[in-house]
Order: C-alpha cells, then sequence, then structure tokens
C-alpha cells in the first residue's frame, strides 16, 4: 500500500470524523476541511448526538496523543472560493474526499429557505472544490459521496451509473435516469452533472460513490477514546431509519415507521463506508474519467428494519411496538428495487453484513447515553407536501 496525501472536507461529521482517521491510521497524509456548520444545526433543531462529541480541535489533539499522527485542520466554508483555493495551494491533494455538503433530505424540506441553502450549498462548494482542482492540482483524484437516492425507486434494475440505451435502431451508453427524492437529492443530481462536464471538458479525475444509508456507530479507531467518538442522530431531520430505530427501542420509544413501511433502500455499515472510499483512494479513475459505483452492502425495506430491531430489543427484555406514521414524503411505500453493486465488490470490498451484534450494540449504547436522549425531535416534521 502507498501513502496517499488527502484532504477530507466535511472532516468533522459523521462519515467523514471516522474517515480522516481511518486514513491516518494506515499512514496518509491527512486534512480535514469544515465550518463545522452540522453542529450549528444540532442547536437550530434543539437537539444532539446521542453520544457526546468533542470539538474538532480536541478530536484531532487526542489522536495525536493516542497515536502521534497529525491531521491539518483547515477550518472554512467550501463558498468561500478564496479559502478553498488557499487551501488546495497549501496542502497539495492527491486525492479529494468530498463530504462537505448538507446531507439531510428533510432538512431540505423545512421550508424554501432551507431548500435553497442546501442546493446553493452543496452545488456552489462542490463547483469550488473542481474549479480548484483544475487550477491547482489537475491530477488530484474527486472522490464525492453521491447518494442512491438520485436514482429513485424504477421500475427496473437500477445500474451503477449508467445504462445502456436501444432507440430507433441505434445504441447508446447513456447516465442512468435520476428520480430524486428530495430538493436535498437533487443538489447529489446536480453536483453529478457538473462532476461528469469538469471531467469530460478539463480531464480531471473522479468517482461518485453513490452510498446507501449508513448505518452503525463505531470504528476500530473511534472506540479507542471517548474524545474520538463520532457522532450519531435519532431525531426526525438526521436520524436514519436503523440507527433511529435502535435508539428508540432502548429507551421504549414506538418504532416509527413512515407509512406501509414498503419503501426499500440500499444500506451499508459505517465500517464498510470507510472501505469502499479507501478503495477507490487507491484504485483511482484515469484523466478525464467520470466513474460511478453503487456503495452499499444489502437492501432492506423500512418495516424488515423495524421488525428485526423489535425482535433483537425483544431478546434484551425490551419491549416495543411499531407504529405506522402518516408518511411525511411523496414516495411509493411498495415499488420495485434492484441495484447493482458489483464495482466495489470486484476492488476487494469484503461487506460487514447487517448483524443482530450490532443492532444489540447500539441498543446498548443509546442506553448507556439515554440521559441525553430528547424524545421530542424524534417525531418527523419536515413535509414534502
Amino acid at each position: 500500500m502507498y501513502s496517499v496525501k488527502i484532504l477530507i472536507a466535511g472532516g468533522d461529521g459523521f462519515c467523514g470524523w471516522p474517515t480522516a482517521l481511518y486514513f491516518s491510521e494506515r499512514g496518509h497524509e491527512v486534512a480535514i476541511l469544515d465550518n463545522m456548520v452540522r453542529r450549528e444545526w444540532d442547536v437550530e433543531l434543539g437537539t444532539q448526538s446521542l453520544t457526546p462529541i468533542a470539538s474538532i480541535e480536541e478530536r484531532i489533539s487526542a489522536w495525536k496523543e493516542i497515536t502521534g499522527k497529525t491531521i491539518t485542520l483547515f477550518r472554512g466554508d467550501l463558498q468561500d472560493y478564496e479559502f478553498v483555493h488557499e487551501s488546495f495551494k497549501a496542502f497539495e491533494p492527491e486525492a479529494i474526499v468530498h463530504y462537505g455538503e448538507q446531507r439531510s433530505a428533510p432538512y431540505s424540506m423545512i421550508d424554501r429557505e432551507h431548500a435553497v441553502f442546501t442546493q446553493v450549498n452543496n452545488v456552489v462548494g462542490n463547483l469550488n472544490v473542481l474549479f480548484a482542482m483544475k487550477e491547482l492540482v489537475p491530477d488530484c483524484h474527486l472522490i464525492k459521496l453521491g447518494t442512491m437516492g438520485e436514482y429513485g425507486t424504477p421500475n427496473i434494475d437500477i445500474e451503477e451509473g449508467y445504462i445502456r440505451i436501444e432507440h430507433k435502431g441505434r445504441v447508446d451508453v447513456l447516465p442512468y435516469p435520476k428520480q430524486p427524492f428530495s430538493f436535498y437529492h437533487l443538489s447529489k443530481v446536480h453536483d453529478s452533472h457538473n462532476i461528469m462536464f469538469a471531467c469530460k471538458s478539463w480531464g480531471i479525475r473522479a468517482t461518485d460513490l453513490n452510498q446507501g444509508v449508513v448505518y452503525g456507530l463505531w470504528t476500530e479507531e473511534t472506540k479507542r477514546d471517548e474524545r474520538l467518538y463520532n457522532r450519531i442522530d435519532y431525531d426526525g431531520v438526521f436520524g436514519t431509519a436503523l440507527n433511529r430505530f435502535c435508539i428508540q427501542a432502548a429507551i421504549g420509544y414506538n418504532l416509527t415507521v413512515y407509512g406501509k413501511g414498503g419503501q426499500t433502500r440500499a444500506f451499508l455499515d459505517i465500517r464498510d463506508t470507510l472501505q469502499c472510499v479507501e478503495l477507490a483512494a487507491l484504485h483511482p479513475a484515469d484523466r478525464g474519467e467520470f466513474r460511478v459505483f453503487n456503495q452499499f452492502t444489502e437492501q432492506f425495506s423500512v418495516l424488515q428494519l423495524a421488525e428485526r430491531v423489535q425482535r433483537v430489543a425483544a431478546e434484551m427484555g425490551l419491549t416495543v411496538s411499531i407504529d405506522h406514521l402518516e408518511n411525511p414524503r411523496v414516495e411509493k411505500e411498495e415499488h420495485y428495487y434492484n441495484a447493482i453493486h458489483t464495482k466495489l465488490l470486484d476492488l476487494g470490498l469484503q461487506p460487514h453484513l447487517l448483524s443482530d451484534e450490532l443492532i444489540r450494540d447500539l441498543i446498548e449504547t443509546a442506553e448507556r447515553y439515554r440521559d441525553r436522549i430528547q424524545t421530542n425531535v424524534i417525531a418527523p416534521t419536515a413535509t414534502w407536501r
């Protein structure tokens, strides 16, 4: 394995922080670029991470104390091109892992202001990254975290980024049609188009990782010390299904399934997010190539996850019911869903499939920090209607 200079945009977040530690542990030179706005959204929404999370400065200092390894911090906003330009110039990254966007569909649907903020923040920030690469590090490899939500729920198999089309006697390979779920997912579609255009026009290299819903909490690095703990969300805006269900089960709060619960999505363990990003970094795209990997390991319906958490909780002596709430989203609640995800497996991904042990661990962690849980923020508040 060779060492790579890796800049992680959004390195203070749920995926970004463990990614920074993972690469640093393996001998890569790591820098974090973040404006810490995710912490401000907790204040705005009146919630907090289930687990206590130290400041970014404390996190980085603790990591150096424990391992002797240094992580560089660039504190600022991707919408500020002067800051982005100076950060790239100072660090000269060979790879950029781009998590630095507003990542919640419900947050983008709260109202007009949140929708506009999400799209401006995400699209402009990503464009600034592309222009800084073009001007300063044209051989750098962009690893962009997209989302499986870009595809929607078509009644055909979801391919990895591209689809072969036969039309009126002619054949072409085209970007897979997008049917995004929210203004957030639409921003990711805009990102994909902008990156593809930049690769074609400027000859930069990029990998778009269309990631499924991430579950889990601990990685080998984050569990070493409480100062390294990752955040975990349970509220109706940023909390994702499995993590939220486990936290609800721990406190006897009925599991909140939206509508029928037949909505099927792609999922993966946080540890596999790290594996996938590493595989992309160590096997970069070619110059001018925009490649797409579907980054997930399993598919579940929301109701399947709720029933599994309910069963594991019962084995732990915890009784919890499943509530079917009126769905605040506009989406198909029963549908065909079969997404292809072979490219990362071909590169060597070794999946951590969902286990009862992981569900128990999440429930036990929630029991440990139950005094930090605010039940008034669990119910959904944003509506698509």
